[in-house]
């Protein structure tokens, strides 16, 4: 007889790590998948082993690290089910990475899949009517086990047939966080996540932003989502974005991020931000950027000011002359 073989959707946080641990504890092989996108996990991009090794190490656990980043565009602009409280499409997020797995789980011939979910937790999506839509809606139900709450619902398929012995299941429900704390602490888990959110899509001021652009943007791409984590933003005339960086940890985000037809700027021998300008050239734009790059640097109070520009950041070879821009001429820019 073949071992037993599930996957579990581990999000990194506490509650997920513990369910994936329940089962391996009945002697069942899980396979941990986490999967990425620009706006939850995207830290781990191109450090895949280090955290897959961090997860073997503290907790035992063999995971694996997806990108889903270009499909999950899709689902975060047409939502069936809508938004939550700011622009994250929690309900059919869940939707999506549950089909993602179920198909893993079948193309590798396992025999069903876990979640850390735990009933009531969370408003929008751990309620009971909506835990029954995602499993219907991915195609999960049956072979969806959620191991913290499994005693709240009827058993599952890997129940019935005896593959996970539903006696050493839990029943948690509702927000309270003390008996994943007391589990964790018996598991011998000496260090863990907390159970803050780590998903981008609920933070107001970026939702906003990720909201207006993709409104007015026909295609994204995972360079624009991660740009428009950076800095401050301003809407240039036409469709044209402009960049500040704060501080030097993102000047350097935004040599990083730079593509073709971008245009970097920055004040001539003065220190201050890095700008960046993406998006068709229109008249006017480019000086406009250089008097709001000027007013965050420290010639803000200068009558004048040399800004070099250019889309090589070793050889900024233009210049131009600007006043630095007033409050009142960039408030309406913000993005």
């Amino acid at each position: 007889m073949s071992r037993r073989k599930a996957f579990s959707l581990l999000s990194g946080g506490l509650d997920s790590l513990l369910a994936t641990r329940l089962i391996m504890e009945q002697g069942i092989e899980v396979t941990a998948l986490h999967f990425i996108t620009p706006f939850f996990g995207y830290s781990k991009k191109g450090e895949e082993g280090r955290y897959e090794e961090s997860w073997r190490r503290l907790y035992g656990i063999q995971a694996r690290i997806i990108d889903v980043s270009e499909e999950y565009f899709q689902v975060l602009r047409y939502p069936r089910y809508g938004y939550g409280k700011n622009f994250n499409p929690c309900i059919d997020c869940k939707i999506f990475l549950f089909t993602k797995a179920r198909g893993l789980m079948e193309e590798e011939k396992a025999d069903f899949l876990i979640t850390g979910e735990v009933l009531g937790q969370r408003p929008m999506s751990q309620r009971r009517d909506t835990l029954r839509i995602v499993e219907r809606d991915s195609g999960t139900e049956g072979v969806l086990l959620r191991p913290l709450c499994a005693k709240n619902f009827k058993p599952t398929r890997p129940e019935v047939e005896g593959l996970v012995n539903r006696e050493k299941l839990l029943a948690l429900t509702g927000r309270s966080r003390k008996p994943q704390m007391k589990l964790a602490e018996e598991m011998g888990f000496r260090h863990y996540p907390s159970p803050a959110g780590g998903c981008l899509l609920t933070d107001p001021v970026l939702a906003n932003r990720f909201r207006k652009y993709f409104t007015k943007s026909p295609t994204i791409s995972t360079n624009d989502i991660l740009l428009l984590q950076v800095g401050r933003h301003f809407q240039m005339p036409g469709n044209g974005l402009l960049v500040v960086g704060r501080r030097d940890e993102e000047n350097q985000k935004l040599i990083n991020l730079k593509q073709g037809g971008d245009i970097f700027l920055k004040v001539h021998s003065i220190p201050g931000p890095l700008g960046l300008i993406r998006g068709k050239e229109e008249e006017g734009r480019l000086c406009l950027a250089a008097s709001i790059v000027t007013r965050y640097s420290k010639a803000k109070s200068q009558d004048e000011v040399q800004v070099s520009y250019g889309q090589d950041i070793e050889n900024l070879w233009g210049r131009l002359l600007v006043k630095p821009a007033e409050d009142d001429q960039i408030n309406g820019l913000r993005y």
